[in-house]
């Protein structure tokens, strides 16, 4: 055990603490460093929808993306200076990392092919953040996009990551007004031009929601025929993701003008 006395403990215990040391300031500067950038960022993006009109969706997607870029900047200097720290040469590691990522490159076709999706998702401005898409099978509103994957929260609240390569085709459904469809069936003993003219009485007095229509709503005749009922078809064009709202509110003033319709009859009887 004689050895281990040969070792300068001291020296080793105050290298060892310098090297904690400096760790702590390199991870320190690292969140301090990201936090301000964040913050210019958003600054400098908030500045910019002002001064140069950008939507407030496109802006955020620009936002996060800028984000994501800085984060990685910050993470490959601090990997650097990590490296340095234990005697490793940057520029070694960055010629190794350039000959392994030869010899897997031919097997990071997919990694390659999210990035210039991504690219061209993002340049194209095919969507943004807040739009209401139907991308790879799914519906929802888009959370985030970046240059590998993009982020969907469907409406029961789970958050999907696709690979930007399986975005084949993006059903974007929020440029534009949106169509409301509701479909009213009534039986066929019921006199269709009395009942056509009680919806679309109805269907004038929407209250609050009048404000989110832009066209209509207009009853457009009878759409189907079973042989029991009759379908009767109204639309209304309305603002962007307020279409359910206005279905909603049509199917209600149509219940209760019915019901009144019906009332009436009866007491005329």
């Amino acid at each position: 055990m004689n050895w281990l006395n040969t070792f300068n403990w001291g020296v080793i215990a105050m290298d060892g603490l310098l090297l904690i040391g400096k760790l702590l300031i390199a991870f320190i500067a690292f969140y301090v460093a990201r936090a301000i950038g964040r913050k210019v960022i958003s600054q400098s993006f908030t500045k910019m929808k002002k001064q140069r009109n950008i939507s407030a969706g496109r802006s955020h997607t620009l936002e996060k993306l800028t984000v994501n870029i800085l984060s990685y900047v910050l993470i490959f200097i601090l990997v650097t200076f990590i490296a340095e720290m234990f005697g490793l040469s940057p520029s070694a590691l960055i010629a190794g990392a350039g000959v392994v990522g030869l010899a897997v490159g031919f097997g990071a076709q997919g990694l390659v092919s999210d990035v210039v999706t991504g690219f061209f998702l993002l340049l194209e401005k095919q969507v943004d953040v807040g739009d209401y898409v139907t991308v790879a099978g799914l519906d929802g509103i888009v959370e985030e996009v970046g240059l590998r994957t993009t982020q969907i929260r469907g409406f029961d609240g789970t958050l999907y990551f696709i690979p930007n390569r399986n975005i084949t085709d993006v059903h974007n459904h929020s440029r534009g007004n949106m169509r409301a469809l509701v479909d009213v069936s009534i039986p066929y003993e019921e006199n269709m031009d009395e009942t056509i003219k009680v919806i679309q009485d109805a269907c004038a007095d929407l209250g609050d929601v009048k404000e989110l229509i832009k066209e209509g709503p207009d009853v457009v005749g009878v759409e189907d025929l079973t042989t029991s009922l009759v379908t009767i078809r109204v639309i209304a064009k309305t603002e962007n993701m307020h279409q359910w709202t206005v279905e909603r509110h049509i199917r209600k003033v149509i219940k209760q003008a019915m019901d009144e319709y019906k009332r009436s009859k009866e007491e005329d009887n």
